[in-house]
């Protein structure tokens, strides 16, 4: 199968409208403890993400995680806030900043229009980070999406990604695009992973040492965007076909990880403010080429990004004095 070309900067951010930010947290604290962690926000568009809702879905491949608003998101097949990162420890404290921005921007959340739903997903960083210290608090969320721009995103270890490990070797944020071209019009399929899972022998994409790292089973989150017209049920079955990219690098989904997809479009947004009884949109056909080559799309984003992640990221040291190297690829 040949591939699919590359977006511009091969980042998730070749989705017109999509910024991603992050927040880096880095402090040796004593011999024993080390803040190394962070937040990472990734927000559909730059307006008002309340009242232009986007639509999304997601898929649990794995759910040993903590992540928050997957309920509501699949009820009702839309996003209404960033989707935000963290370690495991901080989603409650990245929920409330992540809640407190959006109240800020939206008077009406708690008093007309009654709830919001935040999203925030998770992986453990307790190998490099002291995560019983809490040092996330709710003001880095906030500072995270302020600091979210449409440039090329930064990737490894940085965000959310700054204590990650994947297969044995520093992991943590990584990006990747594909363009999809049907007749006279192209989309775009931006993926952005935060990857700490596997085991060294595990990876197929290299050949590496197989020294036995003692290592919990590890967890990913994948976020799927992308320009094409999809509503909620097709985006969840992009949302599945990162499973096929996942295994593409190696993973088997062990029994302890967190593997978990969101996806959206930025296209068909939906309004709050609408008082209308109907809506209507534009969709791609389920049995047209097209969705294949979506899927497609998807596969390779989703493979490559986690390669990124690892390319990308720099050896780092964080408590009890443990170095985790840059990955040596040949």
């Amino acid at each position: 199968m040949t591939s699919l070309p590359k977006g511009s900067s091969n980042c998730i951010t070749d989705v017109s409208g999509i910024k991603v930010g992050h927040v880096t947290l880095y402090e040796k604290i004593d011999e024993q403890d080390t803040i190394c962690t962070g937040v990472t926000a990734i927000l559909p568009h730059g307006g008002n993400l309340f009242t232009k809702k986007v639509r999304a879905a997601s898929s649990v491949i794995n759910g040993y995680g903590k992540t928050v608003g997957l309920v509501q998101v699949d009820e009702l097949g839309l996003l209404e806030s960033p989707i935000m990162l963290t370690n495991t420890f901080s989603v409650g404290t990245v929920l409330q900043g992540t809640l407190q921005y959006m109240l800020n921007e939206n008077e009406e959340i708690g008093d007309s229009a009654s709830s919001i739903n935040i999203v925030v997903g998770e992986c453990n960083d307790s190998c490099l980070n002291s995560m019983r210290l809490q040092a996330v608090k709710p003001e880095h969320a906030i500072e995270a999406i302020r600091n979210a721009t449409s440039k090329p995103v930064i990737e490894g270890a940085v965000g959310a990604g700054k204590g990650m490990v994947c297969f044995g070797y520093k992991g943590g944020i990584g990006t990747a695009s594909r363009l999809v071209a049907v007749d006279d019009v192209q989309y775009t399929v931006g993926c952005l992973v935060l990857s700490n899972f596997g085991k060294r022998e595990d990876a197929l994409f290299t050949s590496w040492d197989t020294e036995k790292l003692t290592m919990p089973d590890g967890s990913i989150m994948m976020i799927i965007a992308t320009d094409a017209p999809l509503y909620d049920r097709q985006l969840k079955r992009l949302a599945k076909r990162c499973t096929a990219g996942l295994g593409r690098t190696g993973s088997h989904i062990a029994n302890g990880s967190g593997d978990i997809a969101i996806a959206f479009s930025t296209a068909n947004p939906y309004s709050h403010e609408s008082n209308e009884h109907v809506a209507s949109m534009t969709f791609v056909r389920d049995d047209h080429p097209a969705m294949n080559k979506l899927f497609q799309a998807v596969v390779e984003v989703t493979e490559e990004a986690v390669i990124r992640s690892l390319k990308k990221a720099e050896t780092t040291k964080g408590r009890k004095g443990r170095v985790v190297e840059k990955a040596p690829f040949v």
